[in-house]
């Protein structure tokens, strides 16, 4: 077998593909809630808290040896944090109803008797024991 046809069959997996498109969604999920805690909730925050804006916070070190001052922009972690907060609140909400949906789903599974298979084998079982 050669390798273009493994890497054909790897690729052409399903769990793959889920795994891919699974990135993807992630990837546009995480601007989504960049831009809902960079847009709409840490402004009203920083409004209520004296009027800040949540980017602007950092602290500036001094000029040494002539070099440019640098500066830790704590505001963006703190801007991270949200974002990270949000994103895990999320995602718990997602798995948490998957859960519930399954478990709905497995209580809704008729309780059925056995097959014709395991009753022709119950049989036969049965009529070996005589």
């Amino acid at each position: 077998m050669s390798i273009k046809h493994e890497f054909k069959d790897f690729i052409s997996r399903g769990n793959v593909i889920d795994l891919a498109v699974a990135v993807v969604m992630g990837a546009a999920f995480g601007k989504i809630v960049s831009s809902l805690v960079a847009d709409i909730l840490t402004p009203p925050i920083g409004y209520l808290i004296g009027g800040i804006r949540f980017t602007d916070l950092k602290v500036t070190l001094p000029a040494i040896l002539g070099k440019v001052p640098a500066t830790i922009n704590y505001g963006n972690f703190l801007q991270a944090i949200f974002d990270f907060l949000i994103v895990s609140v999320s995602i718990f909400g997602v798995v948490k109803l998957v859960k519930i949906l399954k478990l709905q789903k497995k209580a809704e599974k008729p309780v059925t008797g056995p097959t014709d298979e395991v009753k022709l084998l119950i049989e036969i079982r049965d009529l070996l024991k005589k």
